[in-house]
């Protein structure tokens, strides 16, 4: 992940790399639930991926009064690494929210399962993730990255769908970067 970050001018390309590499071993060695109907997923994953927006909005709201520069950092950061063209648009839908979440969510924080209680799996499996945007020095994002892993990780163990947690991260990201973006 370091890495990733690390080489700006090519972050898609390594990071969507990063994640279907992430998908791999995950379709090799996991097992994913989905033990609720298309429909269900898709209507609660519109759902939570709003209340995870508004949740990411609320934060957004709030962060200037506990650090000024917050929105500039997060005005950087997506200077740097948010989705410039279409190809990004795309990435970010079909690849980086999907393999995101079979990785994360899907693998390990299932792995996690073996050796502690879902609550340590979950806390765990949303630190671990927010740790790619905390090692680009991004902290309000990692912050947000927490926050989603938890509810998004919560969610997973609440109705065992992974696709119901994809459609809540692609609903999420289209919100925060198409439909009503923070600024």
């Amino acid at each position: 992940m370091f890495f990733t970050f690390y080489e700006k001018t090519i972050f898609w390309y390594l990071y969507a790399f990063t994640l279907l590499v992430g998908i791999s071993i995950s379709l090799m060695a996991g097992k994913f639930e989905d033990r609720i109907p298309t429909w269900q997923y898709l209507i609660y994953g519109i759902g939570y991926g709003t209340i995870t927006y508004g949740i990411v909005k609320l934060g957004y709201m709030i962060m200037p009064y506990l650090d000024k520069n917050a929105a500039k950092d997060i005005t950087k950061f997506l200077d740097v690494y948010g989705p410039q063209n279409i190809f990004h648009y795309l990435m970010l839908i079909f690849i980086v929210a999907v393999g995101e979440e079979i990785f994360w969510r899907g693998y390990v924080q299932q792995q996690l399962k073996q050796f502690t209680t879902p609550f340590w799996a979950v806390l765990i499996t949303s630190l671990l993730f927010s740790l790619s945007l905390a090692i680009s020095g991004f902290l309000p994002g990692a912050l947000a990255a927490i926050i989603a892993g938890i509810l998004w990780g919560a969610l997973y163990e609440w109705k065992k769908s992974l696709p119901l947690i994809i459609v809540t991260h692609i609903v999420f990201v289209l919100l925060l970067f198409l439909v009503l973006p923070l600024f």
